[in-house]
């Protein structure tokens, strides 16, 4: 029979630290797909805990399947059968005999019915409390913790619009243009501008639906659009003894669709004395509420320097591994020992950071059409390396993009002494990048590295909507195109090995044959 939560923290506790001869938890059942899957893995393996992934049909042989120790299927392709079925999660956990549930981000990685219901079954969540998620769940509580505990908002509605209590000089105090936004989630989804009060109506209608379909919760507010303004995040890290680690801001304001796609820390556009501000009010949100493990606290911040508490995101965010190339800690690491019961040490409480990291996210979609999803089958697969570089990817040469599924391909993280070096970096990591057989945003990558205000340090969050439009010519990358012709050579020397060799597959030795001919495919291309 599974220990609880507090029953395999007391074991492991000793004198409030962690008893580091013994792994924090004998299994772990990863209740997500692709890149965080494969993340948590690689913790899994370093902690000495067996990993047990789960997958839909259309995830049958997909990379975090193959590294996993274990994997179980879960469900069809349809994330509503598979990866948020609640119970599909919790019997595969019992099957494997799971001590612990790592959600990943996303899904149901802030479900507090996940969350309770992984409790109930007497297997420790590795988040923050159910009634945390919860209260911090619906955005509308959290506004109204942020007030409690004296965090400035940005100016809205304590309630749902569409409540009959709400009145019209209630919608003009807010003032406009402002955002009808969902309660129960976020990512852009059930969000719709508005401009005037006369709007708010035939608007919600539409967000309430679409916020419907995907949270299972129609609940919208109305908040003021500031603009210009900075999206900034700081991460935090708690363990249940009341430590709490501040682990610095990350800048997050390069976004399409109110999704973000590069993001860096420090902030070039906070000062000592905001980045203090932040940090006070990310401890006391946290202290209003039954925090522990990893969180992160959004806020806006406007052309004046004024920040406002957007909300508290209660997993680990894509990003993180901006934070940890500048602290050097394994936030994956300390979330799985925070929930095992251990105390935050003086090594990661007071934790300096270092340098400058910057993440860009590979996506598969066209940045020369709105940024809409590209699926397909990844035919060429080249990843930079070198001093500074960490590449996370969900996918290797060959994989099949389903279409039920975030787009991500890979994100790349570089670290350098300064901003300047980060950037020469990053530069060299995307031109090393090859990438074939689906459309990607590298070309929008390369772009913003020499977008004057991206170089400057001087955008926000109205930068791609602003500067991009369009792009340049899809004729102009170079690399892309290489990408696509590598692609082609594969194929050819695929399709001679196999008629030289009697039809059989290609084997690890002529995996050389086929590297040269891309390289040659990228040379000729690169020559014109």
């Amino acid at each position: 029979m599974a220990t609880s939560r507090s029953d395999r923290s007391a074991s492991l506790r000793k004198d409030g630290g962690q008893d580091r001869a013994t792994p924090p938890f004998r299994r772990i059942l990863i209740a997500n797909r692709g890149e965080i899957a494969i993340r948590v893995i690689r913790t899994c393996r370093e902690l000495g805990i067996e990993s047990i992934a789960v997958y839909s049909e259309a995830d049958a042989d997909a990379l975090h399947v193959r590294q996993a120790d274990r994997a179980l299927r879960i469900g069809p392709a349809t994330p509503a059968e598979s990866y948020l079925s609640i119970v599909a999660i919790v019997e595969a956990a019992r099957r494997s005999r799971a001590e612990a549930i790592h959600p990943g981000y996303g899904f149901l990685s802030e479900s507090a019915a996940f969350a309770a219901a992984v409790a109930a079954a007497g297997i420790v969540f590795i988040g923050p409390p159910a009634e945390t998620l919860a209260t911090l769940g619906d955005k509308l509580a959290a506004r109204r913790a942020a007030v409690a505990a004296g965090v400035p908002i940005v100016p809205g509605l304590l309630m749902p619009v569409g409540d009959p209590s709400l009145s019209s000089e209630a919608l003009e105090e807010v003032g406009f243009p402002a955002l009808l936004k969902a309660a129960a989630g976020g990512g852009g989804r059930g969000m719709r501008r508005v401009d005037h009060a006369e709007q708010v109506e035939a608007a919600r209608a539409l967000a309430s639906r679409e916020a419907e379909a995907a949270f299972g919760d129609g609940t919208l507010y109305l908040e003021r659009l500031v603009s210009p303004a900075r999206h900034i995040e700081v991460q935090l890290l708690g363990d249940r003894f009341g430590g709490l680690a501040v682990l610095g801001e990350r800048e997050c304001s390069v976004q399409r669709r109110h999704q973000k796609l590069v993001e860096e820390s420090p902030s070039p556009a906070v000062t000592p004395e905001l980045r203090t501000a932040l940090a006070e009010s990310a401890r006391r949100i946290a202290s209003g509420v039954a925090f522990e493990n990893a969180a992160t606290v959004e806020f806006l911040v406007d052309a004046d320097g004024n920040h406002y508490f957007l909300e508290m995101n209660t997993r680990l965010q894509v990003e993180h591994g901006v934070t940890e190339a500048v602290t050097g800690l394994d936030l994956v690491a300390w979330q799985i020992r925070v929930a095992a019961g251990d105390r935050l040490p003086p090594e990661v409480l007071q934790v300096q950071n270092r340098g400058h990291a910057i993440e860009a996210r590979v996506y598969a979609e066209d940045p020369h059409d709105g940024f809409r999803p590209a699926p397909g089958r990844v035919m060429a697969w080249q990843m930079p390396a070198g001093p500074g570089i960490r590449v996370d990817a969900g996918i290797s040469e060959g994989s099949l993009l389903p279409t039920e599924y975030d787009p991500l391909l890979a994100k790349l993280v570089v670290h350098a002494p300064d901003r300047a070096s980060a950037l020469a970096r990053l530069r060299r990591a995307l031109e090393e990048t090859l990438i074939g057989g689906v459309q990607t945003d590298l070309s929008f990558l390369r772009w913003l590295l020499d977008e004057p205000g991206f170089a400057a340090g001087e955008y926000d969050t109205g930068l791609i909507e602003e500067a991009w439009v369009d792009g340049p010519p899809l004729g102009s990358d170079q690399v892309g195109l290489a990408a696509f012709a590598a692609r082609e050579a594969r194929l050819t020397l695929a399709a001679t090995l196999t008629t030289f060799a009697g039809n059989r597959p290609e084997r690890p030795a002529d995996r050389p044959w086929a590297a040269m001919a891309r390289r040659e495919a990228v040379e000729r291309l690169r020559s014109r």
